[in-house]
């Protein structure tokens, strides 16, 4: 599957040094939006071509992999031999941008770093990514997403009172951090293209996690006080009832910011429907009220009750498992499910780009490369890469 590629970042080169899946998701991304992305990869390949969620590995092809890597080149270089140092000097001289997340100091000692790069191409953006920053007492510790997030205390927010702090399932440090890479380098990429200059940028796990919290941090700073998880399953210690998920006969509803007297008066709770409950954050009886709303609505259909309540313009809404999602009228309308095929793993859905623009949209040209499938295509390109794109 190769079709032309479109998007508003087409005629931009970017060096990709990255494995795993913060640093791949942040390319992965930039070519989605139509930049040139020249995967440069160990003879191994990624660290994630050998790893799979859930051990799944369609036509022997990593699912993990192929979630991070499309609409890019491979090639691949050994940077522990000096013939693989020059070529990848020669991609990085003809480059907008590099992106790499390899431990601080690894570039350095290749040969590779910001200030050598920046007297070969004085436009580039090299953007390096790690777990914690390059200086700092945890700059030689992993960094990895789970201990990014153990560190920035997120584990308290999430989960009942009592029960052991708890991570979110997606690995939410990592593709912050891809988020905040994209975000930073089209901002350099402007600055570039008003002075001439590149720069330097630097992103890690940590402080992408730590930023993404600001309000629950912020919160905490203005009070001092740490924030109590609900034994009833609302979930976030900071919001009282009615927010929360709810059973009904048949599922389960969302029910946001409401006050609770409006509820209970739809609902028809009379125990509810009283002065002291206008409010729309009862934290000193959240549990309280949530139970009693629980009770009420396990008693019908999810659909019933957004029958009820939208009408109402109550903050609710039905809750999708994944099978469900797929097929949710939105998400098929916003088509953010999209398909390719891939030479060995067959065809693959995933998710698609999820902003549009009128007039350089972004498509889907390539799926994830082989490895070194363009080594030859990208050492033929060299003698001919322009010194900027």
């Amino acid at each position: 599957m190769e079709t032309k590629k479109t998007g508003p970042l087409v005629g931009v080169r970017v060096a990709d040094f990255t494995q795993l899946a913060q640093g791949p998701w942040a390319t992965q991304m930039l070519g989605d939006l139509g930049a040139e992305i020249i995967k440069i990869e160990p003879p191994k390949g990624d660290w994630m071509r050998h790893y799979a969620y859930g051990n799944q590995y369609p036509g022997g092809e990593s699912v993990s992999f192929l979630s991070f890597n499309r609409n890019k080149k491979s090639i691949v270089l050994d940077l522990k031999e000096e013939k693989g140092v020059e070529t990848a000097k020669k991609i990085i001289a003809g480059s907008a941008i590099l992106i790499e997340n390899f431990r601080p100091g690894v570039m350095d000692r290749l040969g590779l770093g910001y200030e050598a790069m920046k007297a070969v191409n004085p436009g580039l953006i090299y953007c390096s990514s790690s777990g914690y920053g390059s200086s700092g007492p945890y700059k030689d510790r992993p960094g990895q997403d789970l201990l990014a997030q153990a560190i920035s205390g997120v584990p308290f927010l999430n989960g009942r009172q009592g029960d052991l702090p708890t991570v979110t399932a997606v690995g939410q440090a990592d593709l912050l951090t891809a988020l905040f890479i994209v975000q930073a380098v089209l901002a350099a990429l402007h600055y570039r293209s008003q002075t001439g200059k590149g720069q330097l940028i630097e992103a890690c796990l940590l402080n992408s996690i730590l930023s993404f919290h600001t309000q629950e941090i912020t919160s905490f700073l203005a009070t001092g006080k740490l924030p109590e998880r609900s034994s009833a399953g609302i979930p976030n210690p900071w919001l009282g009832a009615p927010y929360g998920i709810y059973r009904t006969s048949d599922g389960y509803i969302a029910i946001g910011m409401n006050s609770v007297r409006k509820l209970a008066r739809l609902l028809a709770i009379p125990e509810l429907d009283t002065e002291q409950y206008e409010t729309n954050n009862k934290i000193d009886e959240r549990d309280t009220v949530f139970g009693i709303l629980q009770q009420r609505l396990k008693e019908k259909t999810t659909g019933d009750w957004l029958a009820v309540l939208l009408p109402a313009d109550i903050w609710c809404s039905h809750v999708n498992e994944l099978d469900t999602m797929i097929n949710d009228p939105q998400v098929r309308y916003n088509q953010m499910i999209v398909k390719f095929t891939h030479p060995t793993a067959g065809e693959i859905a995933t998710t698609g780009f999820p902003v549009s623009f009128s007039e350089t949209p972004c498509n889907l040209y390539a799926p994830p490369p082989a490895l070194g499938e363009h080594t030859e295509l990208i050492l033929d390109n060299l003698t001919v890469i322009d010194k900027h794109e």
